[in-house]
């Protein structure tokens, strides 16, 4: 059952793709960029109703009231393309750092670079770094968020990939607050599987972490807090979720404005 559902939210997904992108795309020469921007949290809601509907997989969110006012940069746990395709319905706007293949993947591609994503190319690192202080800068002097995530690549539920430092140092250069934040989308959506188990994702943003002011010399101490505290949050979501596994009411609060 769980395979024919995936088959069906598959088919679905990719034609929210087409249709999004397309009037996103379409859209591009006669609307700002925060219209286009709208436009894509309104495709992230359609994956995640989707989701709930079809597969069965829903979200609660812990510490939505945590969050400062924008802009701020989230450094989020990267277990699954959840996080990639529904986020933006769950937080304030913001803008993704991600690879700069994704660019020329047909209609996807093209609705990220319409929309303003950072691409990068991670396999130039110092490249890729300066991309990422001026383009993220830039966006948050603008008001804007940014999304990063640390880890760089979908690690499996349980494991700790190598934290990089480019968001600290993001957060850093532009005096902005950091947001940490985990989930356990993994278990659900797995990094390399088509099957979508039904359940409930849970996520739990972190207190902001405030970088104004500090000195280069404390980024490293900085990136340790960052780390610290998206895997301590991720050790009680496991616990938690190992408690009330048979709680299966999903609190859904919506999107802020």
């Amino acid at each position: 059952m769980n395979l024919l559902r995936s088959g069906l939210f598959f088919v679905l997904f990719v034609a929210g793709i087409v249709v999004y992108a397309t009037l996103i795309v379409a859209a591009w020469p006669f609307t700002t960029l925060a219209q286009r921007r709208q436009i894509a949290c309104s495709w992230a809601q359609y994956n995640r109703r989707l989701l709930a509907v079809v597969c069965g997989l829903r979200d609660r969110i812990i510490g939505l009231e945590r969050l400062p006012p924008p802009p701020f940069v989230l450094l989020c746990k990267h277990q699954s393309a959840w996080e990639t395709v529904t986020l933006h319905a769950l937080f304030p706007t913001f803008v993704l750092v991600l690879k700069k293949s994704l660019l020329y993947i047909p209609f996807f591609g093209w609705a990220l670079k319409a929309t303003g994503q950072i691409a990068i190319n991670r396999s130039r690192e110092i490249e890729a770094l300066r991309i990422l202080q001026t383009e993220g800068k830039r966006a948050c002097a603008q008001g804007t968020s940014i999304l990063i995530f640390p880890e760089g690549t979908r690690v499996a539920p349980g494991a700790v990939g190598h934290y990089n430092a480019g968001g600290v140092a993001l957060a850093m250069a532009a005096g902005v607050p950091i947001v940490p934040v985990a989930h356990n989308a993994g278990l659900f959506w797995g990094r390399r599987s088509f099957v979508k188990k039904p359940g409930t994702i849970q996520l739990r943003i972190g207190h902001p972490i405030e970088t104004q002011g500090l000195e280069k010399q404390a980024r490293k101490n900085l990136l340790i807090q960052v780390q610290t505290a998206i895997e301590e949050m991720m050790a009680e979501i496991a616990q938690e979720a190992g408690l009330t596994a048979a709680d299966s009411t999903p609190v859904q609060p919506d999107r802020p404005e």
